[in-house]
C-alpha cells in the first residue's frame, strides 16, 4: 500500500504528491497528476505469430510522427520480444527500427515516381501518410510549390504501385482522411472520398486506418473491406490533467461541448467516459448566399444545461480556421463558464494562429489541446495556450496489434482504467505515468 506525502515545488510554488514507502527514493519527480497504467491487453499476441516481417513506411510528409511510433514499436517488441527466442518464424521481430527506405524524387515538370531502397517482398507493410502537411514543397519548371492534398494522395499512390503486389500485405494509416469533408452528394458533385477508398482498395490495400473521420459512414463505399476509425479519448485526457492540476472532473464541475451537430457522437462519447453532461450548439447558417464556397452561420444556439461557474471542455474532429470554435468559446464566456479548453483531433489552423492569439488575450479559452497525427506549424508549440496529445504510442500499438492480426478491442477496451485513472486524479492520488500507455 503505498502512501503519499505533500511536497510544494520551490520554483513554481505548485502543490503535488509522491508516494513514499515502498517506493525507491530515487523515484523520478515530476509535477504532474498522474493516470494509472493505460495499456492495451496483450494476452492475445501469445497465441499468434506475426502476419509477416514488419515495415513501417514514411512518406516524406509523416516522417516525423513515423520516427516516434517507431520507437515506440521497437521498445515494445524488445520488452516482450526476447522470450521468442531464435524461432525461425519470429526472425527479425525484435529490432533497432522498422522503417523502410522509400521516396518519390521528381522530374523537373513536376512527375514524380515511387521507388523502394530495399525489397519488401514478403513484408507486412504500414503506409503512413499525412495528407495535410503543407510545409513540404518541390520544384515544377523553376517555381516552388506547396504540396497540395492532391499531391500527397498522389504519392501514396505511386507507394503502393511501387510495392508491385510483391508485400504479403499493404496497409495504410492516413490519420486525417482524404477529402473526408466531402463524403456526401449535395446536387452536382462528385464524391470524392468515396472513391478515393474503392481506389485505394482495387490497387491491393488491405486495411485502412484513420481517425475521427468526419462522417464514419463513408465507410459505406467499401462494406467488404477493412475501414478503422479510431477515437480514442484517453490521449486527450492525459493531455488536460497534465497541463491542469486543478480540475474536478464530475458533472458539478465540468462539462462537455459540441460545437455542431456532426461533432456530437464524438462529444457525447468523451462525456461518458469522464462522467460528465453534454451540451450542444447547432449552427444557423443563410442558406440564400455563398461565401468561401460555403453558406455562412449567422449563429451558434445553445442546447443543454447551466454552465454558469463551470469548465467547460469543447470537443470537435478539427479545427480549420478557427472561426466556429473561438466563436463557441466567446459564447460560452459570455453565459459566465469558468474556463474554456478547445479539444481536436486535427489541429489545421489554415488561417493561422493571429485570431487564437487574440481570443486568447482576451482570456476566451485557457488551452488548445490536438494531437501529433497531422502536421502542427513550429510557430504553435511555442504559444503557452498549446498543449499536445501524443498519439503515436496508440498508432504503434494498433501497428502491433495488427501485425499479429489480432482483435483491435484490445486497445480500445480501457474505459475501466480510465474511470478508475479519473477517480485518483479527483481524488489527487499521483502514480508513475506509463510511457507507452
Amino acid at each position: 500500500m503505498y502512501q503519499t506525502k505533500a511536497v510544494i515545488d520551490k520554483n513554481c510554488d505548485l502543490w503535488y504528491f509522491i508516494s513514499v514507502g515502498s517506493i525507491p527514493a530515487e523515484i523520478n519527480l515530476r509535477i504532474i497528476f498522474v493516470l494509472e497504467n493505460i495499456m492495451p491487453n496483450l494476452e492475445e499476441l501469445k497465441y499468434k505469430l506475426p502476419v509477416a516481417p514488419l515495415e513501417i513506411v514514411a512518406l516524406d510528409c509523416a516522417k516525423a510522427l513515423a520516427a516516434d511510433i517507431d520507437k515506440r514499436v521497437a521498445e515494445m517488441r524488445k520488452k516482450d520480444g526476447g522470450k521468442f527466442g531464435a524461432e525461425p518464424a519470429m526472425h527479425g521481430y525484435v529490432r533497432d527500427s522498422y522503417l523502410g527506405k522509400v521516396r518519390c524524387p521528381r522530374f523537373g515538370t513536376g512527375e514524380s515516381k515511387g521507388i523502394f531502397d530495399e525489397t519488401v517482398r514478403g513484408k507486412d507493410l504500414f503506409i503512413i501518410t499525412d495528407v495535410t502537411n503543407h510545409s513540404i514543397t518541390y520544384r515544377m519548371n523553376n517555381f516552388v510549390n506547396h504540396m497540395s492534398p492532391d499531391d500527397h494522395y498522389q504519392d501514396l499512390k505511386r507507394v503502393i504501385a511501387a510495392a508491385a503486389g510483391r508485400a504479403k500485405r499493404v496497409n495504410v494509416i492516413m490519420p486525417f482522411l482524404y477529402e473526408g469533408r466531402q463524403h456526401k452528394r449535395s446536387s452536382r458533385e462528385s464524391l470524392d472520398c468515396a472513391y478515393m477508398l474503392e481506389e485505394l482498395i482495387s490497387m491491393g490495400v488491405d486495411n485502412f486506418i484513420t481517425f475521427d473521420a468526419h462522417d464514419p459512414r463513408v465507410a459505406n463505399a467499401i462494406p467488404l473491406s477493412d475501414f478503422d476509425n479510431y477515437t480514442p479519448p484517453s490521449p486527450f485526457i492525459k493531455a488536460l490533467l497534465h497541463t491542469e492540476r486543478d480540475l474536478m472532473i464530475d458533472k458539478d464541475h465540468l462539462v462537455v461541448i459540441s460545437p455542431d451537430e456532426g461533432a456530437l457522437d464524438r462529444s457525447i462519447y468523451f462525456a461518458n467516459v469522464l462522467g460528465v453532461n453534454v451540451g450542444m450548439f447547432y449552427k444557423r447558417r443563410d442558406y440564400t448566399r455563398v461565401v468561401g464556397g460555403k453558406n455562412p452561420i449567422v449563429a451558434h444556439e445553445f442546447l443543454g444545461d447551466n454552465i454558469d461557474g463551470k469548465d467547460v471542455v469543447i470537443m470537435d474532429d478539427m479545427i480549420s480556421s478557427g472561426e466556429s470554435i473561438i466563436d463557441t468559446a466567446r459564447q460560452l464566456k459570455d453565459m459566465n463558464a469558468k474556463r474554456v479548453y478547445l479539444c481536436c483531433t486535427f489541429g489545421l489552423f489554415t488561417n493561422g494562429l493571429k485570431s487564437f492569439d487574440n481570443a486568447y488575450e482576451r482570456c476566451l479559452f485557457e488551452k488548445v489541446v490536438t494531437t501529433n497525427l497531422t502536421y502542427l506549424p513550429p510557430e504553435l508549440k511555442e504559444r503557452p495556450y498549446f498543449a499536445e496529445a501524443d498519439m503515436s504510442g496508440f498508432v504503434a500499438n494498433i501497428i502491433h496489434m495488427m501485425n499479429h492480426d489480432a482483435s483491435m478491442s484490445n486497445i480500445m477496451d480501457t474505459a475501466d482504467q480510465l474511470h478508475r485513472a479519473i477517480e485518483d486524479y479527483n481524488n489527487r492520488t499521483f502514480l508513475e505515468l506509463d510511457e507507452h500507455a
